[in-house]
């Protein structure tokens, strides 16, 4: 049987297809659109937005039919929980292309992260902290291959940093400093958390870790998992940082639908390294929609 699961987040709408096999599945379909639905402010979808979201929905509705998917699971997150117009988008979006979208809490994205995440890393009895950047959010997982020990979504996506904290290019190290301590205050329950479940290993799931294992050196431990250089993080986050829009645009190895907002993403990955003094850093290929698969599927 072929499953369609469409992960409709902040910055960008995921369609994945595919046909269980035996337990597993294989890969038929993969489509990946930026929508940056909150280009206009977190609260309401702007009208670019909205219109560029509805009509890749469109297109996902073809792709599921073209491909025979006869199970579609759609699940919304941070942007479309919080959007005043979210609940108008899904009803047209079920009107138009027979698509039902469920808006999910932060607890149930974080579950399904970490569904998605223990089937691409190897993991063991060690705990590790897993970390999924969105547009609206982050979430934070420690789990080991067992089990989940702890889970909470916060309200610090990019885009969310972005529109608080990056007023200028580029970043004022003023706006920098309140940007972390604004981090310091908001993640204290992740404190807590660490200190009761201690680990050094991050692991680091889309967006933002999709562009660190672009950039830096990396070792694949496993077909959709791979070990990052740490050292080689602190260069990175000092040259984004540094640089204006323009210059980011420039760069060969940022995507251009990443420039905008990736230093508050690497501000983000930094203060989490250090504030924690995590030691390692693992990039997972699978996140929520391979999550939302496993769920699908029992």
């Amino acid at each position: 049987m072929k499953i369609a699961v469409i992960d409709l987040g902040t910055n960008t709408f995921h369609l994945l297809i595919v046909e269980l096999i035996d337990g597993t599945f294989k890969e038929v379909h993969r489509n990946r659109q930026f929508i940056h639905l909150a280009e206009n402010g977190i609260t309401t979808i702007g009208n670019a937005p909205y219109e560029r979201a509805f009509k890749v929905m469109n297109q996902f509705g073809l792709d599921i039919i073209r491909h025979g998917a006869k199970k579609v699971v759609a699940k919304g997150t941070a942007a479309l929980r919080g959007a005043s117009n979210g609940a108008q988008f899904i009803q047209e979006v079920k009107e138009k292309t027979g698509i039902q979208i469920e808006t999910i809490s932060g607890d149930e994205e974080a579950k399904l992260i970490y569904y998605g995440v223990r089937q691409a890393v190897e993991m063991t009895d060690e705990k590790m902290l897993l970390m999924d950047i969105g547009g609206g959010s982050v979430e934070f997982i420690i789990a080991n291959q067992h089990q989940k020990f702890w889970a909470q979504s916060f309200p610090i996506g990019v885009a969310v940093l972005f529109q608080k904290f990056h007023h200028q290019e580029p970043i004022d190290m003023g706006d920098l400093k309140a940007l972390q301590d604004f981090l310091k205050e908001t993640v204290q329950p992740l404190k807590a958390a660490l200190s009761q479940y201690p680990t050094d290993i991050l692991v680091g799931a889309s967006g933002t870790f999709d562009v660190l294992e672009q950039v830096m050196t990396i070792n694949h431990q496993t077909k959709n998992s791979a070990d990052i250089e740490i050292s080689e993080f602190e260069p990175l986050y000092k040259r984004l940082i540094k640089a204006n829009l323009e210059e980011r645009l420039a760069m060969e190895d940022i995507s251009n639908h990443r420039a905008k907002l990736i230093v508050v993403a690497v501000i983000l990955v930094d203060f989490i390294l250090k504030h924690f003094d995590l030691k390692h850093i693992k990039v997972s290929n699978f996140a929520m929609k391979e999550g939302m698969i496993e769920e699908a599927r029992r």
